[in-house]
């Protein structure tokens, strides 16, 4: 897979030399960058291309590149096109961390960008701390760990996740007036899906429902049939699922075969496709940011993006064409970080922090704070659920796809 910027083993003078080659071989972004002038403004950064998280790697460079390319038809930032130099982290945190430092001591990157899946942020960010820069990131899900002062999250968790995405969940069932009695929870080790589900369990003590069943099993598992022989004997009113990517869906079908369907059913980052279009996902619930529904698409700017990624997506081949909280997150990262640029017409990375924790940023997902605690502001997260085979909004009310409602059993 190609990606936006240096390969391996080119010198700087062959990069510059090479630059508008590169750049036009780039979803478009060299025709893009032609609307703007001058010496690019390069933002460095990787990405999971290949590996296990590589499927919602994808996702984020293709978001990628539709964004600056939005951009440097619109003027680039500071008028000067954007130039994304990307790598390919292979999924693996240690060399997300050796990339990083490549792209501030080699690559010379004025700006950073940062990658895919919590473990990864985390060693771009110490990167990051190391050389005092900047670090706008997406998708981690532990903000307790994110203690750089400079560092500025896309991902609208809030500061305490682990309390409020669940306790959203529980105020929603709350409100159909058949809140669940039991629950069996099941998590994969990935660090962020079972940091919440271990949270969870805080939550479900203190709203009095009975734990029927907490087990954990290793990221990367594929055989679901003994996993699913215990949620079937624990039998709880939900079943709250701690799983990324395909894992939601391969419990439901170890599920199936025992001729067993949980009463209702929620997954923390399931992968949205396969959960929807399944007979087995009907009324699975899951967390979200931001759905192609009104009223989360009523911008101007949401309702091109997502028009633009359905585009995108189906020329990259991605499963899922839909933009959901993955793809809008990846944007919305974009966006803070330009619209940071531009309002100061500085690269200085004091003058973009002290901005950011003063001003915040407007997104298409809502606005983001960083005026909290590890510069976190409030929780955004809504709850979807799978109705008639696609997902939509049931929570909160005000933010429900009209004429939706949670559907509880």
């Amino acid at each position: 897979m190609k990606t936006i910027g240096l390969k391996a083993g080119v010198t700087r003078r062959g990069a510059l030399a090479a630059g508008a080659a590169m750049m036009a071989s780039a979803a478009g972004v060299g025709r893009a960058a032609a609307q703007a002038s001058g010496a690019p403004i390069r933002v460095g950064g990787t990405l999971a291309l290949t590996g296990p998280l590589a499927q919602t790697g994808a996702i984020h460079k293709v978001v990628g590149e539709i964004f600056i390319e939005q951009e440097n038809k619109a003027g680039g930032m500071l008028g000067r096109p954007i130039e994304w130099v990307l790598l390919d982290d292979q999924s693996k945190p240690d060399l997300a961390r050796t990339l990083y430092e490549r792209l501030l001591t080699v690559d010379k990157v004025d700006l950073l960008m940062g990658p895919y899946a919590t473990a990864n942020i985390l060693s771009a960010m110490s990167v990051a701390q190391r050389f005092n820069k900047v670090l706008i990131h997406h998708t981690f899900g532990i903000p307790k760990l994110a203690n750089y002062d400079r560092h500025f999250p896309a991902w609208p968790l809030g500061a305490e996740p682990e309390k409020t995405v669940t306790g959203n969940l529980f105020d929603a069932l709350a409100s159909t007036g058949k809140a669940p009695k039991s629950i069996a929870i099941v998590t994969s080790k990935f660090p962020s899906v079972q940091f919440l589900a271990a949270g969870a369990r805080d939550v479900v003590k203190q709203r009095g429902i009975e734990e029927k069943l907490y087990l954990e099993f290793e990221f990367g598992n594929r055989d679901f049939g003994p996993i699913a022989a215990r949620v079937r004997e624990a039998n709880a009113d939900l079943l709250y699922v701690g799983a990324i990517g395909l894992e939601g869906s391969q419990l439901l079908e170890a599920l199936d075969q025992l001729n067993y369907k949980p009463r209702n059913h929620y997954y923390v980052y399931p992968t949205p496709g396969p959960l929807a279009s399944s007979p087995l996902g009907a009324d699975a619930m899951a967390a979200t940011a931001y759905e192609d529904l009104a009223p989360l698409n009523a911008s101007t700017t949401a309702q091109e993006f997502s028009k633009l990624f359905r585009v995108a997506a189906q020329k990259a081949k991605l499963p899922y064409l839909e933009p959901d909280t993955q793809a809008a997150t990846s944007y919305s990262a974009w966006q803070t970080l330009t619209g940071a640029v531009n309002a100061t017409k500085s690269l200085d990375d004091k003058v973009l922090a002290d901005y950011l924790k003063g001003n915040g940023a407007d997104t298409i997902v809502g606005k983001f704070r960083f005026d909290g605690a590890n510069n976190y502001g409030p929780d955004l997260m809504k709850v979807k659920q799978v109705q008639n085979g696609a997902w939509v909004i049931v929570w909160p009310k005000e933010q429900a796809t009209p004429g939706k409602t949670i559907i509880v059993k």
